[in-house]
């Protein structure tokens, strides 16, 4: 989690300027690391990474919960083999987040599948790596996958994905649980397709699936969500359906700016009740708040530039690498790697080198005086950073760092000119 402050900024766990004024991951000064990779950097702790998992399962441990990560988050092969190794299960939406679970060797009945739009590929090979469950968006997706199970002669689990129609006040984009979104079934069509899936001789449906958002600061649409997914469950068995499997999804807050989300062991206390004595394999399915504070991106200052109304810090990274500020017109912190005390602070805007008027990762933003040749850090970028970036304006991926302790390993190299290329031809 996120502790002390500097000058109005929250400080990153493992996140720390040393007695020189360095600005470090764990036991490692970011210039070091940049001596070597260059910027734009996205760089990890590890520790942060175990830590945060951990949390979760100490404070559900009372009820065995599976913790699926949630892959798209931050999908570098390094970060899940971390979480693996600490006993993380994974929680893919495509075939290429299923061929990196299998990469790092998670073993299929610690996979959960979710997503609304599967091809027929992609559940075959799932149905192949024996996955745990299916969460299932629609009918046409079920008797999809009935029908392909059914012709490789092979039994597969499903959980239905459930709308609760909750509220969980975050960002529009990552509302999920709202009926007007393309997420999950409504309670009626729900209870009718239970009542059916005796019909499905290769689908066994023996689960529920809710997700309600992501970035939820308090306990309360949690609750709601829950209380509702309770109530039809006591329904359904009452009519003879038996479900093995309560899919609670993810959506956990972080600290970005001011924010004040729960803990893990808040949230532990506040749904917990809701599930004594009530014997079903709970799966939780966090993600950012596993990996958000565990990434910084560094970045370099190439230019300062001065207008008659604005104050810019161009940077070699832009929105193609980090597009959550472009995006959502969210909020990260912006520091430099090294600390200078009694230097002047301006306002500027933090601005990258796309051709779009949306590329920024900060506006109106006070900060030390900075020149040209300067690195700074976008903090809180472990999640939705690298893996929501691309090759916009052909400009290269950037490279990924892990560090662990008094080390660190490049863990994806920046890409080349021929990477943009690769598969081209005139």
């Amino acid at each position: 989690m996120l502790r002390g402050e500097f000058q109005g900024e929250t400080r990153m766990h493992d996140f720390y300027y040393d007695r020189k004024g360095d600005l470090c991951c764990e036991k490692v000064p970011l210039k070091k690391i940049l001596k070597k990779t260059g910027t734009p950097t996205y760089i990890y702790s590890s520790r942060t990474i175990s830590e945060h998992l951990a949390k979760i399962q100490k404070a559900f441990r009372s009820v065995r919960p599976l913790i699926c990560y949630s892959v798209k988050a931050n999908s570098n092969l390094a970060v899940l083999k971390t979480l693996v190794k600490n006993g993380a299960g994974l929680d893919i939406v495509s075939g290429g987040e299923l061929f990196r679970a299998r990469k790092v060797q998670c073993p299929g009945r610690k996979i959960v599948y979710a997503g609304v739009g599967k091809t027929d590929e992609e559940i075959r090979e799932a149905i192949r790596a024996r996955i745990l469950l299916f969460n299932v968006e629609s009918l046409p997706e079920l008797e999809r996958i009935h029908q392909i199970a059914k012709a490789m002669r092979k039994q597969v689990n499903v959980s239905l994905r459930v709308n609760p129609n909750v509220d969980p006040h975050t960002h529009a984009y990552i509302t999920t649980g709202r009926a007007e979104t393309k997420f999950g079934i409504d309670f009626d069509r729900a209870r009718s397709i239970y009542l059916e899936s005796k019909k499905l001789t290769h689908a066994t449906l023996c689960g529920l699936h809710v997700h309600i958002g992501s970035q939820i600061e308090t306990g309360e649409p949690f609750v709601e969500a829950f209380r509702k997914i309770l109530e039809f469950v006591d329904d359904l068995e009452l009519a003879g359906i038996k479900i093995k499997f309560l899919n609670l999804g993810g959506g956990l807050g972080v600290i970005y700016s001011d924010e004040n989300p729960q803990t893990a062991d808040e949230f532990a206390k506040k749904i917990l009740p809701l599930f004594k004595k009530r014997k079903y394999q709970i799966i939780f399915e966090p993600g950012r708040f596993i990996v958000a504070n565990a990434g910084v991106l560094a970045a370099k200052v190439l230019y300062v530039k001065e207008t008659a109304v604005k104050k810019f810090l161009i940077t070699d990274a832009g929105m193609n690498d980090l597009i959550r500020p472009a995006f959502y017109n969210a909020y990260h912190g912006i520091w430099p790697i090294r600390k200078q005390e009694h230097v002047a602070r301006w306002v500027y805007d933090v601005v990258g080198p796309i051709c779009e008027s949306g590329d920024f990762f900060a506006k109106d933003r006070e900060l030390p005086e900075m020149r040209s040749g300067d690195f700074l850090t976008v903090m809180t970028s472990g999640a939705y950073g690298f893996t929501m970036s691309s090759n916009y304006n052909s400009r290269r991926r950037a490279c990924e760092v892990l560090v662990k302790g008094a080390s660190f390993r490049v863990v994806r190299q920046r890409e080349t000119y021929q990477d943009l290329v690769r598969g081209e031809k005139i």
